[in-house]
């Protein structure tokens, strides 16, 4: 039995570190590894079935190949007959337009190792080419708080078992951040309050002591509420917050216009008890984190929410000295050199650069290029035709495009209308280095399996495409194929990443993970109350009034055994070989009366983008105009979502929960 040392690099916050234990070169057990400070040994249920997830009868064997596009009529084919195909559609594409634009690829973050960025490498290695840019889930909270904080540094989430009050703000740990529930039970154990203000009756807000069932996109309305209170207290130190801020004077007058609680509480569908005790935690609290989730910011007005409550944890942090602290996500991966992600581009003799369109509407986007048109197009790390917005104009794309190249484990409804699909490896199958965007530790990924039949690794199959290109047109790229992901890994711990994580080679992090030391930061700039005017916000939130036509925000979380598409195989998380269970819609019994249904009724979910057939779930809980779909399943939610793009020229999260809904019983038979 030989024992090797991993970490999930699933796009989840934890990135925990593992230990594979193999025997005969079969993956026999899974354990968390008691050397990660902050996950402590501990997995959640997906890390414990990665045993079956590696070996599962449906796992991809080999590339293959179908004809026509979405017949289902697959062969095998041997790896030197795909990188051909696809080699000679590239440089085909090249002579035809004069550059490479015409080619591109759409990757985002099914496996968040370093190892993983050897596509855009190869892409940059070719010349200018068409790409995303942007960030699906977390861009409008990112920016929203560097623009208040410019330096908005975060602290080890391990600090918040230390926290005498936890404000949990749309997030739901309990499913999405287990370990960071351990921290919050031991805060609990040691006196602490824990307060979730949620659309939706979560399992944290189930283990809250004041919950606070919010109207969706009203958030920062009760953060500006509780901020005046605090800043009305009579604990509160001006002098001391006017010495903290460029504007605090002027953010006080913004304060005024809060309305009074019973009209907030009118806006946000929050009873008036709940907001006033909010405030009053506040005010008393001596230590309070405040942690803002990423669903709360995917909406329209997502970062005026986000930056509203940044303000109240600034408020916090002024009340009680320095004493208040903000969660939401850090950036240390940007600490990284980032070779392959960076990898310099070619110089081409017309074509000045990429093209590169917003990730959010990639394919409505794509469909309007021309001079030349996208015609191949790379797809790798997610599975758009689950989880992605506007899956309509997705179709519409796919129609253009003369060869599409998917790289994944399974086969995705993405592989699925692929030309050629690549079998990829799992992370046991290659080596790589994990660093999370939650707490400071970097691990270690081994090779602790031999490639699964011929999966291979996103490295490996870009350094023999690379090949291939060069074999068939020479000179064609400039990526170094010689490279193995250990080099990489070796260029990656630079001299400051050594310094950063006290380590002197890769083989520090053989006997385990290492922690980020803290970092010696200069004087920040002040923080920034330049909220937004709030009478331009209120009238934004009065209008959000519900649609005669679609009266139903829809909201669709992640579930606890599944992260998108990522383990429905599994029949240890899902009970069944094959995702064959029903869409399960949730609505409230309000709801269910005002429609005629009953649990397990048939119904549809529509809008003006389509429909989903979903089983209804009546959720006593639940506010009468949210419908909550868990995403990923048969049909994928996403067909009936479509991101509304900003007026405004900034990068934005995806929209997901923008949309409205209706239901309708659904009939015996349905044609069309």
């Amino acid at each position: 039995m030989k024992i090797f040392r991993n970490a999930c690099p699933r796009n989840c916050y934890a990135s925990c570190s593992m230990l594979s234990y193999v025997n005969n070169g079969k993956l026999v057990k899974v354990a968390g590894d008691d050397q990660h400070g902050y996950t402590k040994g501990n997995l959640c249920a997906k890390g414990y079935a990665f045993t079956q997830y590696v070996t599962h009868p449906n796992r991809l064997k080999y590339p293959i190949m179908q004809s026509p596009r979405s017949s289902g009529n697959w062969k095998r084919i041997s790896w030197e007959q795909a990188y051909t195909i696809i080699a000679d559609k590239i440089i085909e594409l090249n002579e035809r337009y004069g550059s490479n634009l015409a080619s591109g690829y759409n990757k985002f973050s099914g496996n968040i190792g370093l190892m993983h960025y050897a596509a855009e490498a190869m892409f940059n290695s070719i010349g200018p080419h068409t790409k995303p840019k942007g960030n699906l889930c977390l861009t409008t909270g990112n920016d929203a708080l560097k623009e208040r904080f410019k330096q908005f540094e975060q602290s080890s989430p391990e600090d918040m078992a230390a926290a005498d009050l936890i404000v949990i703000w749309g997030a739901n740990p309990a499913v999405t951040n287990i370990p960071q529930m351990k921290y919050i039970f031991q805060a609990r154990r040691a006196g602490a309050k824990v307060a979730v203000i949620d659309p939706v009756f979560t399992e944290t807000a189930a283990k809250a002591d004041l919950y606070i069932q919010i109207k969706p996109g009203t958030d920062g309305l009760l953060a500006l509420y509780a901020a005046k209170r605090i800043a009305d207290s009579s604990f509160f130190d001006e002098n001391y917050a006017q010495d903290c801020t460029n504007n605090f004077i002027q953010f006080k007058r913004i304060m005024e216009k809060v309305p009074s609680a019973d009209k907030v509480s009118e806006l946000t569908n929050a009873p008036i008890s709940a907001i006033e005790e909010l405030a009053e935690l506040y005010i008393h609290a001596a230590s309070s984190v405040t942690w803002i989730g990423f669903g709360m910011q995917r909406t329209n007005i997502g970062g005026e929410n986000v930056q509203a409550i940044s303000a109240l944890a600034a408020m916090t942090g002024f009340l009680q000295k320095k004493k208040g602290k903000l969660f939401y996500a850090h950036d240390d991966l940007e600490q990284f050199p980032l070779h392959l992600l960076k990898f310099p581009e070619q110089k081409h003799s017309e074509a000045q650069a990429s093209r590169a369109i917003d990730i959010n509407s990639f394919a409505k986007n794509a469909l309007e290029l021309s001079d030349p048109p996208l015609k191949f197009l790379w797809i790798a790390s997610r599975n758009p035709f689950s989880q992605d917005n506007n899956l309509q104009s997705w179709m519409k794309l796919i129609q253009q495009l003369e060869l599409i190249v998917t790289v994944d484990l399974y086969m995705t409804k993405t592989a699925e209308i692929s030309d050629i699909v690549l079998p990829a490896a799992t992370h046991f199958e290659e080596m790589d280095l994990i660093v999370s965007y939650w707490h400071h530790w970097i691990s270690i990924n081994e090779q602790s399996l031999a490639g699964y039949f011929e999966s291979k690794s996103d490295l490996q199959i870009t350094r023999e495409l690379t090949n291939k290109l060069n074999e068939r047109s020479p000179g064609f790229s400039t990526f170094p194929s010689e490279l193995e992901a250990l080099d990489w890994i070796q260029k990656e711990l630079s001299p400051e990443i050594q310094e950063l994580y006290g380590i002197q080679d890769y083989t520090d992090l053989l006997s385990g993970p290492h922690l980020k030391k803290p970092e010696k930061i200069p004087a920040k700039e002040k923080f920034s109350f330049n909220i937004p005017d709030v009478s331009g916000y209120l009238e934004n939130v009065k209008v959000q009034k519900d649609s005669l036509l679609f009266p139903y925000q829809l909201i669709t979380p992640q579930s606890l055994l599944t992260i998108h598409s990522q383990y429905e195989h599994l029949s240890w998380l899902t009970g069944t070989d094959e995702n064959s269970e029903d869409t399960i819609a949730e609505i409230s019994a309000i709801a269910a009366e005002e429609n005629k249904l009953m649990p397990e009724d048939s119904i549809e979910i529509f809008n003006e983008n389509g429909w989903v057939d979903a089983k209804v779930k009546v959720n006593p809980y639940l506010a009468k105009n949210i419908v909550l779909v868990k995403q990923a399943g048969k049909k994928p939610i996403n067909w009936i979502i479509v991101h509304q793009e900003s007026d405004q020229c900034q990068e934005t999260s995806t929209h997901f929960y923008d949309s409205k809904v209706n239901i309708r019983k659904k009939k015996v038979s349905r044609n069309g």
